[in-house]
Parts: C-alpha cells; sequence; structure tokens
C-alpha cells in the first residue's frame, strides 16, 4: 500500500499541464528465481512475465518510473548443479504480482525532441513489492498456508533502449529483484508455530528473482522544459 502511495504523489504531485513528457507501455518476457530450491543460475528465464510500465522523463538523462508486473516463478531442484538439492528433489511453481517505483538513469543524454534516433544504456533501481502465496514442504509435497504475503525488495535493472519511430520507444532489460524475504520458495513457512519443524535452506541467503525482457513505450507530452532538480 505504501509503494501505490508513492506513487500516486509522483504522479499527482505537480500539475500534469506543465510541459513535460511521459511513457506509457508493456513489459513482456521471462523471469527466473534464485533461492533454496532449484538452480542457482542467475539469468535463466523460464516462465512467463508480462506488465505495464510507466514514466515520467525529468530531464534527458534520468525519469521517475512505475511497473505493475504480473509473473510465474518456478524451481526444479533437479535442475541445480548441487547435488544434495537433486537428491532432495524439491519443485515448486508460483506467481507473483509486483509494484515497483523509482529511478531510470541513461548512460547518454536520450532527448526524443531532437527529431533524431535516440539509444542509451541505462540503469534503474528504487524499491519494489511483490505478493504471493504461501507454502512449505511436508514430506516432500507443497502444502498450501491458504494466505498470502508481501515481498519487499530492491531491483536492480541494466537495459538498452532506442527510439524505433516518433513516439516509439523499444528497450530490452535484465531486472534482478533482491528480497527482504526467504519465503518465496517455501523454505521459511510463513506461519510462526510451522517455521522450525518445516524450515530449511540457508538462513543467511534471501530470496532472489529475475525479470530478463523487452519494454515497448509509446511517448507523448509537450516539449520539456527540463529543471535543475
Amino acid at each position: 500500500m505504501k509503494l501505490v502511495q508513492i506513487l500516486l504523489f509522483f504522479l499527482l504531485s505537480y500539475n500534469l499541464s506543465i510541459a513535460q513528457i511521459y511513457e506509457i507501455g508493456v513489459f513482456g518476457g521471462g523471469s527466473n528465481f534464485v533461492g533454496d530450491v532449484g538452480a542457482t543460475t542467475f539469468i535463466a528465464p523460464n516462465e512467463l512475465t508480462i506488465g505495464s510500465v510507466l514514466k515520467w522523463n525529468r530531464s534527458a538523462r534520468h525519469s521517475l518510473r512505475a511497473s505493475f508486473i504480473y509473473s510465474k516463478y518456478a524451481a526444479d531442484d533437479t535442475n541445480s548443479d548441487d547435488p544434495r538439492r537433486k537428491l532432495r528433489g524439491y519443485n515448486f511453481n508460483s506467481s507473483l504480482l509486483e509494484v515497483s517505483v523509482g529511478m531510470e538513469f541513461t548512460f547518454f543524454e536520450f532527448d526524443l525532441h531532437k527529431g533524431t534516433a535516440q539509444a542509451t544504456p541505462y540503469i534503474y533501481t528504487g524499491i519494489s513489492m511483490a505478493n504471493f502465496p504461501n507454502f512449505y514442504y511436508s514430506g516432500g509435497r507443497l502444502v498450501s498456508e491458504k494466505t498470502r504475503s508481501n515481498a519487499y525488495g530492491l531491483p536492480i535493472a541494466l537495459g538498452f533502449k532506442a527510439t524505433i519511430a516518433r513516439h516509439i520507444i523499444l528497450g530490452f532489460e535484465i531486472a534482478a529483484r533482491y528480497t527482504f524475504s526467504d519465503e518465496l520458495d517455501g523454505s521459511e513457512p510463513n506461519t510462526k508455530s510451522l517455521k522450525e519443524p518445516y524450515g530449511f535452506g540457508n538462513i543467511n541467503n534471501n530470496d532472489w528473482y529475475v525479470f530478463s525482457g523487452f519494454t515497448l513505450t509509446y511517448t507523448f507530452g509537450r516539449k520539456p522544459c527540463f529543471c535543475n532538480y
């Protein structure tokens, strides 16, 4: 809920009639999970990810950005290089809904009003919140806790974007999410009484998930008068 309030603050704290430029579009690609179940390969998309992206370009070098993403995520111990995980044989297939807000910085100026082709690498970071179902393992089987939790995290994305038409921008990015939770893979049950008998894995490592895919955005708004803040 706090992330939604932050997003609304970004969008409403300034009058939209001020000369700026905005982007709205879609994200599509794949996801992979890194935690206490399955392989630990950092970039290995194996499940579908789709979402929407909003940007407010505050200058030719930085933008306020928000995204809403739905993603499946899965892991299987048989795909791990760790023989102990292979022997254990745990696996799961789940999904999450994420909202993220933050700042995108371009390596070079990306001025959409120059009238020429634009291209630049960029980085993005901020805060994220993922809502996911709780489950744990009992006797090698998944057991649903019939509840859901929120995992807050730090998104770290590296991408490249370019104009492909007057108002259209195509981008590609790899975006890792480090979460402050160890519950996404069922290695730490959400219910306190279940944590000791059914918890497993490295309690010092939290869960990661990674999005790899493309963004396609449409730009609109009057020619900006970029400010010094």
